[in-house]
């Protein structure tokens, strides 16, 4: 995709999602944190469905190592990899607590020591909590930028590393977000939806799919 491209590709999905947000449901950093952490190979729906049971009985580390092991597995039972989830969640407050007063640290290098928390997790925190140009690569954003010729790459980081290159800086804060609602919503997986694409014709992907 050549930059006059990607310029109306991002200009396109900017006008018809103006200020995007993540469809994690959250209301303070610490939380936002505990959902992205529990949301690695779940959907947003499953753990909001547990968060919203979660949070209001434990929505500090201190309140969350005071549940245990098996008072936060009850919780989170219904998420996969809910035990090592659990674990890590816990291994995180007591961190949290431990070298950070409470507060989850505003550095890649201080979330990326946290037990659980890989440079994914770390991207979404820095881009979502604090505003920061971050782009962290999951399924759909990976294969967004192999499929529409944004940023091809072998592996995630190449992705990531292509994207943060390639995106103009205008765009760069809220790509994350709209990335992932387009692969989410439109440019699907086993089929995208490019009759109801909105960028279709900035989009390498050939030939498109069209209406069934």
């Amino acid at each position: 995709m050549n930059r006059e491209n990607i310029v109306g590709f991002f200009a396109t999905l900017q006008a018809a999602n103006p200020m995007p947000v993540t469809e994690l449901e959250y209301t303070s950093v610490f939380e936002l944190l505990t959902a992205v952490l529990l949301s690695a190979q779940a959907t947003d729906v499953g753990v909001n469905k547990a968060t919203r049971r979660l949070f209001p009985v434990a929505n500090t580390p201190q309140a969350m190592l005071d549940l245990g092991l098996d008072g936060l597995e009850s919780y989170i039972k219904t998420i996969g990899l809910y035990h090592s989830k659990a674990k890590h969640l816990l291994q995180t407050c007591e961190m949290l607590v431990r070298l950070h007063d409470g507060q989850v640290p505003r550095t890649r290098e201080a979330l990326e020591a946290l037990p659980g928390v890989g440079r994914k997790t770390a991207n979404v925190v820095l881009n979502v909590a604090f505003g920061e140009p971050t782009m962290a690569v999951d399924t759909h954003i990976f294969r967004l930028g192999n499929r529409t010729g944004l940023a091809p790459g072998k592996t995630p980081r190449d992705v990531e590393r292509g994207l943060l290159k390639r995106i103009p800086p205008a765009y760069m804060v809220d790509a994350h977000h709209w990335l992932i609602l387009h692969g989410r919503y439109i440019c699907q997986a086993r089929k995208p939806l490019c009759w109801q694409c909105a960028v279709a014709r900035y989009c390498d992907f050939t030939p498109k799919t069209t209406m069934p």
